[in-house]
């Protein structure tokens, strides 16, 4: 068994999910974990496809080829190592929320603050919601953290940045049931 990371990207349109799925299935590989998303008219997919032996990869690597053709989008297939493949999570899952008005250098002061820390970014959503005072700027991030007493010491730095910011900040264990 192999474990192979698929990455597709280009402007959205109905049946791409089925198309890459449908390639997946049929030549004999295991959807493992995906995640797909949106912005504006782009679509970004990401997949880590489980393959039985080297001829279903070959029929994995043409059928995705050819799915990816059809829909015109940019194709990465890439083998993951045995261990890249075993590594997980470096620690409990926490939500990092954040929303205010918007202005330049909201990602990147929480971001900085987050890898001096040598934490983990696992999901990244950003927003500007249209509001009555201005636009609101929602930032959602996924991020690894050892313990909770990391945890702990981060949220007086987060509250720091928001200040700085004039947003606010919040850092909330994750409920590991939830995708």
């Amino acid at each position: 068994m192999s474990l192979v990371a698929v990455t597709a990207v280009g402007r959205d349109r109905p049946g791409i999910v089925a198309g890459f799925t449908g390639a997946v299935y049929r030549s004999g590989g295991n959807l493992e974990d995906a995640t797909m998303t949106r912005l504006r008219d782009e679509f970004a997919m990401m997949l880590l496809v489980e393959v039985p032996d080297a001829e279903a990869l070959d029929r994995l690597d043409a059928a995705l080829r050819e799915a990816a053709r059809e829909l015109e989008l940019s194709l990465i297939i890439r083998p993951v190592g045995e261990e890249e493949a075993r590594e997980g999570r470096s620690g409990p899952g926490y939500i990092l929320r954040l929303h205010g008005a918007d202005r330049p250098g909201i990602v990147h002061t929480i971001t900085s603050l987050l890898a001096a820390r040598g934490l983990n970014i696992t999901d990244l959503n950003t927003r500007v919601i249209p509001g009555a005072a201005g636009p609101v700027y929602v930032l959602l991030l996924e991020v690894d953290v050892p313990s909770a007493e990391e945890a702990e010491a981060l949220r007086p730095e987060l509250e720091h940045a928001g200040a700085a910011l004039g947003v606010e900040v919040s850092l909330e264990a994750l409920d590991q049931e939830v995708l």
